[in-house]
């Protein structure tokens, strides 16, 4: 066989591996369990059938993953955005950094007090499980919309605690041969300078990212999502060589760019959630082939595993996130929600090979121990969030794709043309568009309801839900239109 065949072979397989994955989704649909858990298990198990498929080095592996996760959460931060996350800005901090850094301490004990593990595996495990993982949340509640402040409360945390667990470790690992109150202040520090550094050249980069979208033509469609990649990948690499922390860097870029219009932006956004589709695959896909679960019993991870994971699903993050969610506004139904949601993924397990690269005793079982409890948390709490969510009474509904689009292009930013979408009880739900208080400088042009274009005209009567596109009179400064699409109803007799 000479060289173009075999490479024809490989392009063979590896396309052939990555329709299965993307066919797996339907799977994942039948049997209720998040795709994620259909990756990972499956790589695992085919690098048992080939072991040749295994023998990817540890360094390739962080590297191929680190990257994927670069582009999970640049995607995840743009999909949040300032004007969802603003208003839970403190809830998300409180449980992204206060709550992983006490869910690390209260594994840590577990596994030090119960389990017997000396305090060095059990602070590395501690720290390894301690974060959620952003390709495992944004996968289960991708295509759900969550009504309330649950849904943007666990994609915050997913987004800011994978930095703060990754920060975390490294400040471990660089702690290794220390001890005493010097090793705990040279982590903190260590942990700060991250956290700062990273926020600040996210902050910084987005901004400069929203001026070359907005002000720096280009010549073709196509490289204006390219651009923002690569964007997002400078903002990863300053971050990390000055010092911050690279993953909060781009989560925070991403929220910054999130909101704002610039040219080719839904473009953008798809793109990007395409790129980010296939990160999320490959990752998986590369974790799940440095596992043998033929090994998983003999190294004994297997029931520690499964022990630590009831542990943290059933009482670690109950108690220690509840506590810092008893000052937060939320249901009791919805609290409960975010307590069973918070899933471990990638992140979890790109940490656990942290200990192969620090060469420390027993890093083979943590890996393992590691990839078991993040087996059962995406199987286990994954497959079961649609039926917890039902049962805490938390509304949660699969949105239904809209394969067709219409659309106009401009050559400039068509500064009068307004979208909104009818809330709930607002003055819009159940009005007839000749009845809405919206003044005479608002005209509305299409009415979109589940997917089908409504006829427009005075007799028209809007319902929650409902996507408006209208023509505002750009002259016009008084009180903006939208607040008759989102604020609730003044009038007494709407029903």
């Amino acid at each position: 066989m000479n060289g173009v065949e075999h490479f024809g072979w490989v392009v063979f397989g590896v396309s052939l591996v990555a329709l299965a994955a993307i066919l797996s989704n339907r799977v994942s649909d039948w049997i209720r369990v998040p795709a994620p858990a259909l990756f990972l298990v499956g790589a695992a198990v085919a690098s048992d059938l080939f072991p040749a498929l295994g023998s990817t080095r540890v360094e390739t592996v962080q590297n191929v993953v680190t990257a994927a996760l670069i582009m999970v959460l640049f995607d995840g931060g743009m999909g949040i955005g300032w004007r969802r996350l603003r208003p839970n800005i403190t809830a998300v901090l409180s449980v992204g950094v206060a709550g992983t850094a006490m869910t690390a301490a209260g594994i840590a004990l577990f596994v030090h007090a119960i389990l017997g593990f000396g305090w060095q595996i059990a602070l590395l495990l501690g720290t390894a499980l301690s974060p959620t993982d952003p390709a495992v949340v944004f996968s289960v509640l991708g295509r759900r919309e969550i009504v309330g402040r649950s849904g943007v409360l666990l994609e915050g945390e997913a987004g800011a605690n994978d930095p703060v667990g990754i920060a975390l470790m490294a400040a471990l690992v660089g702690t290794a041969g220390m001890s005493g109150g010097g090793a705990v202040l040279s982590g903190l520090g260590e942990f700060a300078r991250e956290m700062a550094l990273g926020g600040l050249a996210g902050a910084l980069g987005g901004w400069v990212l929203l001026q070359f979208m907005r002000r720096l033509p280009l010549p073709s469609e196509a490289l204006y999502s390219m651009r923002t990649l690569a964007f997002a990948g400078v903002i990863y690499g300053l971050a990390t060589v000055t010092g911050g922390s690279g993953f909060l860097a781009v989560f925070v870029a991403g929220v910054v760019v999130g909101d704002p219009n610039a040219p080719y932006k839904r473009e953008i956004e798809r793109f990007h959630s395409a790129v980010a589709s296939l990160a999320e695959v490959v990752a998986f896909v590369v974790l799940g082939l440095t596992i043998s679960l033929h090994d998983l019993g003999r190294v004994n991870a297997l029931w520690p595993g499964l022990l630590i994971a009831a542990v943290l699903t059933l009482l670690v993050r109950p108690v220690l996130v509840g506590l810092l969610l008893l000052p937060i506004r939320l249901r009791l139904g919805e609290r409960l929600f975010v307590l069973w949601s918070g899933l471990k993924g990638a992140v979890p397990v790109l940490l656990g090979t942290f200990a192969f690269t620090s060469g420390i005793t027993g890093a083979e079982r943590i890996y393992d121990i590691v990839f078991v409890v993040v087996t059962f948390s995406v199987v286990v709490q994954g497959g079961l969030v649609p039926t917890v969510a039902k049962w805490a009474r938390v509304p949660m509904k699969t949105t239904q794709l809209e394969p067709w689009a219409l659309g106009m292009r401009f050559r400039e930013q068509p500064t009068g043309l307004r979208r909104y979408r009818v809330a709930t009880g607002s003055a819009a739900d159940g009005t007839a568009i000749g009845d809405l208080a919206v003044g005479e400088n608002l005209w509305i042009s299409m009415v979109n309801r589940e997917g089908r274009l409504v006829p427009v005209g005075r007799d028209t009567v809007l319902r929650a839900g409902d996507e408006v596109l209208a023509l505002a009179d750009a002259e016009r400064t008084d009180a903006d239109p939208g607040a008759a699409f989102s604020e609730p109803s003044t009038d007494p007799h709407q029903e």
